[in-house]
């Protein structure tokens, strides 16, 4: 177990930290940092463990790459942990009425379709790539999510959240048709390759069938 994959199940534990802090209702909570007193509502301590979460995604990623510790363990577990993370922000968010239900819906559904596609193409020996698009998806629901936290206490921030929450949900759309264009594309050619290899075989029986009566007779 190398460190990018231990900070990304890091990234899972703290999915329901996220969630219990998120749904408390009006609590501050008290920690003393370098010997200075931290006071806390339940909103703010549930965006810095989001903000601390989000980082772990970026680190995992750059640490992998630049210490050639990619593994296939790690390419499994890191979509499933941004999901799990932003999904379950997503609908404890949903919870405290602060993001609409019918964009949470948008976005989770999405994220499950996809992956549903990116398997299938697994199982048929593809694999599609995350896109410009879908890494700026993310980005942007990142920076969702966590506006959407910190408006809970600044109500000021509200109008930009609301942009932020409609770019995200037009991007999580586009990437979406994007996905899917490479998949049938995949797919598509994969088909054809099949075919023609049991067009070649079936060709190939007829004629050493037809060589065989030729021999027999």
């Amino acid at each position: 177990m190398n460190l990018p994959n231990i900070l990304t199940l890091a990234r899972i534990f703290f999915v329901p930290l996220v969630v219990a802090a998120l749904v408390q209702e009006h609590r501050i909570y008290e920690f003393t940092v370098l010997g200075i007193g931290v006071a806390l509502g339940n909103e703010m301590l549930a965006l810095v463990i989001f903000l601390v979460a989000a980082f772990t995604d970026m680190l995992d990623g750059y640490l992998a790459r630049k210490w050639s510790q990619i593994t296939t363990l790690g390419m499994l577990l890191d979509p499933i942990a941004d999901k799990l993370l932003i999904s379950a922000s997503l609908i404890a968010l949903v919870e405290v009425r602060a993001v609409p239900a019918w964009m949470v819906i948008l976005i989770i559904g999405r994220d499950f379709a996809i992956s549903g596609l990116r398997s299938i193409a697994m199982s048929e020996g593809y694999m599609i790539p995350a896109s410009d698009l879908g890494k700026s998806k993310m980005v942007l629901q990142v920076a969702a999510v966590g506006m959407a936290m910190a408006s809970l206490q600044h109500a000021e921030w509200q109008p930009l959240t609301t942009i932020v929450l409609w770019a995200s949900v037009v991007f999580t759309l586009v990437s979406a048709i994007d996905y899917a264009r490479q998949f049938w594309r995949k797919i598509d050619v994969g088909v054809k390759r099949r075919r023609r290899r049991e067009l070649l075989l079936l060709e190939r029986s007829r004629r050493k069938a037809s060589r065989s009566s030729v021999a027999r007779g």
